[in-house]
């Protein structure tokens, strides 16, 4: 691609996305507000009253000084009505993202009853630690083996002005790219059996989800979320290769406890010819040795109980 046309695009998709961060509204705690209400509850009642005044004036003839009154009483509660609100009510671990005709003015993170500037209206975004679990992928690791494999992410808004403006719906968001990352890390780990320099996605589980969580939290970050922390909940190869994997493992584990067992039975066996001729109990030729190494090993190695043949004869006759 031309460096011009790559600029373009690059310049294009900065203007595509929305570009704002969270800032700190205007906002007065419990105790302002309450004894606000407190004045504006008096107030209404006293334009109410006003109001009832004037209509009483009125049907009394007194028509002018009655209509000032019904007014001024009107103006009053319209009033009060608009200032009314400045109240919102936040529960503990939300906060309210407030918009004033459409623009973004900021985000009320105080609890509790608090005045805020009139005529906004916001919506309401968790700060709260959130979990989900994707699905079970099915993908390729580096070996091209099919695996099965999921995760568990935790996560919560950290900026919440781009969680509401900057994304369409962040909680569908990050569940999409959760799974893309989930895939795209497991295609580059083995299954097991890494090799020099590699980590398995079996035998490194600690490392291939501190390296899933950073890519989960570049991806989410547009968004402003924040990853705490991603694990891998399932792994196993797919079906229709478990079974030969399976027995794999199993070839592995035969070879490993057969090198054991001969290597056990070789130090036995020079262990055992060292005791005979250092205590002068039997003098072995090299044919005799050889036969004796042979005995040896058999009981040693054989899965089965060996039988012993007993030869009453010479061993050259």
């Amino acid at each position: 691609m031309p460096e011009s046309a790559k600029l373009q695009a690059e310049a294009a998709e900065f203007r595509a996305r929305v570009h704002i961060d969270e800032k700190i509204v205007w906002s007065a705690g419990s105790g302002p507000a309450f004894l606000a209400a407190v004045g504006l509850l008096a107030a209404l009642a006293g334009f109410i009253y006003l109001i009832v005044v004037g209509a009483i004036d009125s049907a009394d003839g007194i028509v002018v000084s009655g209509a000032i009154k019904i007014a001024i009483g009107t103006v009053g509660v319209i009033v009060v009505c608009l200032l009314g609100t400045c109240f919102y009510i936040v529960s503990p671990g939300e906060t309210s993202v407030r918009q004033f005709f459409g623009k973004y003015i900021g985000t009320v993170r105080r609890t509790g009853l608090v005045l805020i500037p009139p005529l906004t209206y916001g919506k309401r975004v968790s700060v709260k630690v959130h979990n989900f679990e994707t699905y079970e992928l099915k993908v390729n690791d580096l070996d091209g083996n099919p695996v099965n494999i999921a995760a568990i992410v935790v996560w919560q808004v950290a900026d919440t002005a781009r969680a509401v403006f900057a994304v369409e719906q962040y909680e569908a968001f990050i569940k999409a790219q959760a799974e893309s990352a989930l895939r795209h890390v497991a295609t580059t780990h083995p299954y097991d059996g890494p090799g020099p320099g590699e980590t398995s996605l079996r035998g490194g589980t600690d490392l291939v989800s501190s390296e899933l969580a950073e890519e989960v939290a570049a991806r989410v970050a547009l968004a402003g979320l924040e990853i705490i922390e991603v694990r891998i909940s399932s792994l196993a190869y797919a079906p229709e290769i478990a079974q030969a994997m399976l027995q794999r493992q199993q070839a592995g584990a035969v070879i490993a406890a057969r090198e054991q067992i001969v290597e056990g039975a070789v130090s036995m066996v020079d262990q055992a010819l060292k005791r005979l001729e250092d205590s002068d109990i039997v003098v072995l030729d090299d044919e005799r040795r050889a036969q004796m190494v042979s005995n040896l090993l058999v009981v040693l190695c054989s899965d089965q109980r060996t039988q012993p043949v007993v030869n009453a004869g010479s061993l050259y006759t």
